[in-house]
This record gives structure tokens, sequence and C-alpha cells, in this order.
């Protein structure tokens, strides 16, 4: 689900007049151009599947990002804004209590009005108002603008994750296994080897800090006392999964907490989502069609509980959030994100050593150990930007680091993603933790 939460009210990082107006300018521009760029390969039929409620229709996505820049931009700061459709801020609103009704989240695929032409045509019609209002704008005004078009573009590549996700859901139940992206096989590879990275006790600052961009539960920081742990050097593997899967993992009732185990029951998993087996052989569906399950590529599509149990039965336990950001702080930021055009996780390819971090960021979601909970100090916003975040802090759990769905600009080590402990369609996996 998308997280619409809000920007910080402190000040953008310090730009010259002008060049603080080209930059919203180019941002704007860039991160909108790039929503249409990963909709290039689909057909008009593409667009208006629902797949199942969790998930939207591409189009639904397209319209819904332009209806927040209408209704957080336009309406309240653009002089004479004229929406193409006043049905629109119902059709398009999700979560946003304050500012109206809204139509059915499970219902969004049985809407074939408007067509994919007319929302892209809406897109374009906020575009137009949104960079007049910016080129207009005398500086002062810009100063109050610029967090809200900040906040709304971090709000579109949140759903530019979503529309993969949603398309790799919606096309994995059509029997013909059909394309997004092609992808040229590659010869396997072996799997990277597995070391413990350690980290001693100590007090440390956790959340986010600076001028930059967060959202809001990524705020206040602050400190914590973490003992001394060890964390797993690479992401847990297809290889080493499929040993948890070999070892009766999916039938033994010890390894998983009851919730859990009462949904392995419940919805019959023997395998994380996307996974078929045919004549003895292992196979999963991605967006390059369906594929032999690859033992070097870090599982995906794992649930908090299969996460969780997978850990237990490898001798150790998931992360805290506290100790994966720690640890992520001497890592550089760089990965496996969706401008790699990959849309799938990948081997990990060079290793220094086993004693060194690799994959912190990209390639999949991981899961933490940690409920989605403030942090000491947290207070939700007023008003409809702020009612987003704060509601959802119960009965979710914390990942980290980001996934091949992520944009790369969007991610950073304070950044906090969250989902039911059952969700399975994210590009979810996990690295194991131990106590020291």
């Amino acid at each position: 689900m998308a997280r619409e939460l809000r920007v910080r009210p402190a000040a953008a990082p310090a730009l010259e007049p002008s060049s603080e107006r080209q930059h919203l300018l180019e941002q704007y521009q860039q991160i909108r151009d790039f929503s249409k760029t990963l909709c290039a390969p689909l057909a008009t039929e593409d667009y208006v599947i629902q797949s199942m409620p969790d998930c939207s229709p591409t189009k639904w996505h397209l319209a819904h990002v332009s209806w927040f820049f209408e209704t957080f931009l336009l309406k309240p700061f653009a002089v004479d804004y004229a929406s193409p459709n006043p049905g629109y801020a119902y059709l398009f609103n999700s979560y946003y209590n304050a500012v109206g009704d809204r139509y059915p989240r499970p219902e969004r695929g049985h809407i074939s009005r408007p067509t994919v032409e007319e929302t892209y045509r809406y897109r374009a019609h906020v575009d137009e108002h949104v960079l007049d209002l910016l080129e207009c704008a005398d500086e002062p005004d810009l100063s109050r603008l610029a967090p809200i078009v900040t906040l709304g573009l971090n709000h579109e590549q949140q759903h530019q994750e979503l529309i993969v996700t949603d398309l790799k859901n919606m096309l994995s139940r059509n029997p013909l296994h059909p394309v997004y992206a092609e992808r040229p096989a590659a010869p396997p590879l072996e799997a990277a080897a597995a070391g413990w990275v350690s980290f001693p006790e100590g007090i440390y600052w956790i959340g986010h800090t600076g001028n930059d961009f967060a959202f809001d539960n990524e705020e206040p920081r602050h400190r914590e006392f973490i003992p001394s742990f060890h964390l797993a050097s690479r992401l847990v593997t297809n290889a080493d999964y499929l040993a948890f899967m070999h070892d009766a993992g999916y039938a033994r009732p010890d390894l998983w907490l009851s919730l859990g185990w009462a949904t392995v029951q419940q919805e019959g998993w023997r395998a994380p989502l996307y996974w078929e087996e045919r004549d003895g052989q292992w196979w999963q569906f991605t967006l390059s069609g369906l594929r032999p399950v690859d033992l070097a590529e870090p599982v995906t599509h794992v649930s908090y509980f299969e996460a969780d149990a997978y850990a237990r039965w490898a001798g150790g336990r998931l992360p805290t959030e506290a100790e994966w950001e720690v640890a992520s702080e001497s890592v550089r930021m760089d990965g496996n994100f969706v401008e790699r055009g990959r849309f799938h996780p990948a081997p990990l390819e060079v290793q220094s050593t086993v004693a060194t971090l690799s994959q912190m960021f990209g390639d999949v979601w991981q899961w933490t150990q940690s409920s989605y909970s403030p942090y000491p100090g947290f207070r939700t916003a007023p008003g409809a930007l702020g009612e987003y975040n704060g509601k959802f802090m119960c009965n979710q759990y914390v990942l980290r680091g980001g996934s091949c769905a992520t944009p790369r600009s969007h991610i950073r080590p304070t950044y906090r993603n969250f989902f039911p402990p059952e969700a399975r369609w994210q590009f979810s996996g996990l690295r194991v933790a131990q106590d020291a």
C-alpha cells in the first residue's frame, strides 16, 4: 500500500532562489516522466485489472498521484484552478478521511471510466498547472510550495514501486506467463559464501537528521541502547531457503509463530509466492516470464511469518530495525534498484570478504523483527497530510533497504517501510541476525 506521509516542516536545503525553482521543475518532470516510462510496455488492457484487494490497477495509480498534486497543491494555491472532473476527488482519494469520502479500495478494478487515455489527459492537465504554478510563484510562495511538491514527488515514487509490484501480481494470474520486461538468460552463479559481521554494544543515534527530505515516521532522531550482535554478510538466497523447505520447514509448527502457523495452514503455503513446482523442479514467475529458480538470487516474496520461521530454523533471528540501521551506516547506498530495469533480485556477484556487508540496499526489502511503532516524541501533523502515517502504527512490521522495484533516489538508511506480517506480494526477503 502506498505510504502517504508528510514532509517535515523544516527548511529545504539551502539553494539560490533561481536554483531552487529550477531544481523543483526538473525533479517534477523527471519523476512524473518515469511513471510513464514504467507503463511503456503495457497494453491498454493491462492498466485496468485489479488482481486482489491489496493491489490497484495501474490506471488508478497514475490518476491518484495526479489527484494528490491537484488536492494538496493546485486547489489550495492555484487561482481559478478547475479539475477536469469534480468526481475525481472521490474516485481517486485513497486514505485521506479529512479530505472527504473515497471509492472502496477493493472495487477499483470495477472502474472502466475514465479511460486510460482520459487518465493520461488528466495527468497532463495537472502537470500543466503545477509547472505554471511553480514558474510563476514569487520566492516566498515558492518556499511554501516546495515542501508540498517534494512530498508529492516522494509519494509518486512510492506508487511507482506499487505499479511494478501490482503489475507482477496481476500478470502472475495469467497462465500464459506474459513478459513485462525482457531479460536475457544468464549462466547460473554459485551462491556467495555467507559470514557474520559483528557490531559492539553501545548507545546509538537512530532516525533521520538534517535538512534533506524524510517522512515523519523517520523522526525524531533519538538514542537507543543496542546490545552487541552479529548480522549476516549477505541476504538469504533461494538455495538457503530451499534447504529450509527440504527440511520440512513448512510442516514444522515448532518453527512458526502461532499466527504464522495458522496462516500457513489456512493458505496452504509451501513455498514463496510466485513459486511453482514442475516435474520436481521449482520455477518462479518473474516480470520476465516464468524462470527456473536461480539458487544464487536472494529469496523474495516471503512474508514476515516465513522470514521469522526461516531465521529460527537457521539458528538466528531477524534483526531489529535499529540494528539494521546501525549496520547500514557504513555501507555505500548502492544496489539493484528499479532504474536498473531488471525488476528482479540479482545474485551477489562481488563480495570482498564474508566479513563485509553486501546487498544492504536494493534487491529485496528486508524484514526486521520490529513492530511498526512511533519513535519517542513522534507526533502526527494536523490536517489531511498528517493523518495517514500514525494511524497505521498497529499490526505491522518494519522493512528496510528498498528493493529492485524502488527508485534509487527514494531510499535512505532511515527509511521505514511497513506491511502486515502475512504480506507477500512486495519484493520482501530477509537477512539473519544473531545475538553476540
